[in-house]
């Protein structure tokens, strides 16, 4: 497709949004001159039109074919096998077992880590500044820091001078320099840590902001009680900001099992790395199989819709 196909493109793009918005805007005028009756409603349709006329042809389509591709092989046939191949194909067992592993070590210890920076800095002069610094990771985008800890896992061969931090410091204790990212499985552990480095600052923040709502009463209770303060925050602490720590693990879960950008970078899915989210990427665009890639998208849509479910209800109950 040439430049001037893709500007064409483009410009019919903004011209049938344009048109879309004046019959929109032009049904809002006639019905505002329209009787009391009804007029409500009909305003009530009208103004929810556009976000879900976006959110069907954004969302709700692509969902739909995508679930329908997942059932079809090369030839347009109907089939299983995109399925059966993802439970078990060695390759794809190994990209399941690889997002189970991210799952299981992500949230719990970027919960835990900013749960215990969160506690160690409360109240202390300079807490904003200490927050600021656990904070700045969240800035950078995934692809950014998947570049910044290449430099950091950096290979140079023995003799050569090292150029990746971790290697330097092998090679200053007389170690010999590691092919970190090639070396299995303590490179996908390694990729782990980048995505801990990026949203401890989160877990932090969101559960800082739990523990000052904590109620004063209740710690200045425990502590005319005798309590110390190991008790203070397992029996009053903890309990209270347990739903927090369920939305702060929840959401992480939701952002690892969509992780691609730092695998894509760091190793593209090499050497037995590759994540779901990558692994559905390579089937669907590399290797051209869109029912493969099909089947990875319905099996992550499937893993996120429970905790995103998750969420609703327990954000409906706090708010109700």
């Amino acid at each position: 497709m040439t430049t001037g196909d893709l500007l064409g493109k483009i410009l019919q793009l903004v011209m049938g949004l344009a048109v879309f918005a004046a019959i929109i805007g032009l049904l809002i005028f006639l019905i505002d001159k329209a009787p009391k009756k009804g007029r409500d409603y009909w305003h009530l349709v009208l103004f929810l039109a556009p976000a879900m006329f976006l959110l069907a042809i954004g969302l709700i389509y692509p969902a739909i074919r995508t679930t329908g591709l997942a059932f079809l092989d090369k030839s347009g046939n109907f089939t299983w096998e995109n399925f059966i191949w993802t439970f078990t194909q060695p390759a794809a067992i190994r990209t399941l077992i690889n997002t189970i592993i991210w799952v299981l070590l992500v949230p719990t210890l970027s919960t835990a880590l900013g749960l215990a920076y969160a506690v160690f800095i409360d109240r202390s002069r300079g807490e904003r500044y200490y927050k600021a610094l656990v904070f700045m990771p969240m800035a950078i985008s995934f692809v950014g820091a998947g570049i910044i800890w290449r430099f950091v896992y950096e290979y140079k061969s023995a003799g050569r001078e090292q150029i990746g931090l971790l290697n330097a410091f092998v090679v200053a204790f007389g170690g010999e320099p590691v092919q970190w990212m090639q070396t299995d499985p303590i490179n996908t552990l390694l990729l782990i840590v980048v995505m801990i480095w990026i949203q401890t600052g989160f877990a932090m923040v969101v559960l800082s902001a739990a523990i000052k709502s904590v109620p004063h009463e209740l710690t200045e209770a425990a502590l005319v009680d005798g309590a110390s303060e190991g008790q203070i925050f397992w029996r009053v602490t903890i309990p209270q900001i347990l739903p927090t720590i369920g939305v702060v693990v929840t959401t992480l879960v939701v952002v690892v099992l969509k992780v691609y950008d730092i695998v894509k970078v760091m190793t593209n899915g090499e050497f037995g790395t590759s994540v779901i989210a990558n692994q559905m990427f390579q089937e669907a665009f590399i290797n051209r199989d869109l029912g493969k890639g099909s089947a990875l998208a319905v099996l992550l849509f499937l893993a996120v819709l429970p905790l995103m479910a998750i969420n609703v209800v327990r954000a409906r109950r706090e708010g109700g």
